[in-house]
């Protein structure tokens, strides 16, 4: 990444910043921007949909509360795209940071927030799109096939939507064919996201299992993790 003050690579991850509140959307632009990003804003849910129609961004930094559109509509209808969300939000309560993560954001962040977690954060959710581990072929757990290398999810022959970070934790749980993965490993190296893992992994139940609360092919490893029930 380019130093602070240091011109901007046409290489950089290019991240787009969602706020209604043009104080807050200037400060983080100009802060990413400082450390070495390309950014793009966006004022409203409407802005940001056009905008994402016409660039390919690498990260969508998205916040929950504005006027029209609420970030969580936005981050659940782009749900299944390739663009991984951390969204801002000045809810403390966990049941409206769950929320969040159920409608398809892949990290959050609660205001106030320390601009150097910001940049572990952003950093954290690049590094979980670019270095996915690679696992060859196909693997089957009932009715469902994962192509690692494509990310793509199949019950059948219909592809089943998935979020980023949904295909970055059945690409770890593939990896080990069936043998148990932590709940750090599945974090990352943002160990600050260890507590999100179990709601991501409920929410990928929901979309494999015919009885969530009664997990067969994604289990629960006490003491070790998950692990994902391989033929």
């Amino acid at each position: 990444m380019s130093a602070p003050g240091d011109a901007i690579s046409d290489e950089a991850p290019h991240l787009l910043v969602v706020d209604d509140d043009t104080r807050i959307r200037s400060l983080l632009s100009r802060f990413l921007s400082e450390h070495g990003y390309r950014v793009s804003s966006a004022a409203s849910a409407a802005e940001a949909r056009s905008r994402l129609e016409g660039l390919t961004f690498d990260l969508l930094i998205l916040d929950v509360m504005m006027p029209g559109e609420s970030g969580l509509s936005l981050a659940k209808s782009i749900r299944g795209g390739d663009v991984p969300v951390l969204m801002l939000t000045a809810l403390g309560e966990t049941n409206d940071r769950i929320a969040g993560l159920e409608n398809g954001a892949d990290d959050y962040m609660a205001k106030p927030f320390e601009p150097r977690e910001l940049l572990l954060r952003v950093a954290s959710l690049l590094r979980r799109r670019k270095a996915a581990p690679a696992v060859a072929g196909e693997v089957r757990f009932g009715a469902f096939t994962f192509h690692a290398g494509r990310g793509e999810l199949r019950q059948g022959e219909d592809v089943v939507r998935t979020t980023e970070r949904e295909r970055d934790l059945l690409k770890l749980l593939a990896a080990e064919r069936g043998g148990p993965v932590s709940r750090q490993a599945l974090a990352g190296q943002d160990a600050a996201s260890e507590r999100a893992v179990d709601v991501q992994i409920n929410r990928l139940r929901r979309k494999i299992e015919r009885d969530p609360s009664n997990p067969l092919l994604l289990q629960t490893v006490r003491g070790a993790g998950y692990r994902l029930v391989v033929e």
